[in-house]
């Protein structure tokens, strides 16, 4: 299961909102974010699988710096073509080796990637970068979904894969919901 990345050749596809939204809404990644309930708000972010930017931009707004993280340099480059906000700052790095020091983000999201890096060392990388109390938010495809979006299905984790998972790293999960082809987890580092 997982470990799939998109086709850079393809990077266009994510830029489109009417599409992208359908699935996950700029306004709940960002509400993930800044919450009620989260002891300050988060101003150094990780945006994990980046991609294009479509996500980092709508989040750029509203938090002092995000670091967009991909593995693939291609996706950095359609990224620098369409145009990076000025607080924004692109690494290409797998989730499982981030170049980021102990508790050095506040917050980190992934929109539609955490099937791309799902693995013990990425959530262990994870809960080291993510400060205490940090939150951390995961939209991805549903292995519940029935793969007529997004990949395969068999490639997929569903909401309580990723529950699991996040627990056993040292997360503790405030949310957790199965939605249409997608599900939504959100946990703060403990």
């Amino acid at each position: 299961m997982g470990f799939h990345t998109f086709d850079a050749e393809q990077a266009d596809r994510l830029e489109r909102p009417a599409v992208r939204y359908r699935w996950v809404s700029a306004e709940e990644v960002v509400g993930s974010l800044t919450a009620a309930g989260a002891d300050r708000a988060a101003a150094t972010v990780a945006d994990l699988g980046s991609g294009t930017g479509f996500y980092t931009d709508a989040v750029a707004p509203h938090v002092e710096a995000v670091y967009g993280v991909d593995v693939q340099a291609e996706m950095h480059a359609f990224y620098r073509e369409k145009g990076v906000p000025e607080n924004v700052e692109l690494v290409e790095s797998d989730v499982a080796s981030l170049p980021f020091e102990d508790g050095e983000l506040d917050a980190a999201f992934s929109t539609m990637t955490y099937h791309e890096f799902a693995s013990d060392d990425a959530l262990a990388e994870l809960a080291r970068a993510i400060r205490t109390d940090g939150r951390l938010a995961l939209f991805d495809w549903s292995a519940a979904g029935d793969g007529e979006h997004g990949p395969p299905a068999d490639e997929r984790f569903d909401a309580s894969d990723a529950v699991a998972a996040l627990e056993a790293a040292g997360f503790e999960v405030i949310s957790a919901s199965e939605r249409t082809e997608t599900f939504a987890v959100i946990a703060r580092v403990s």
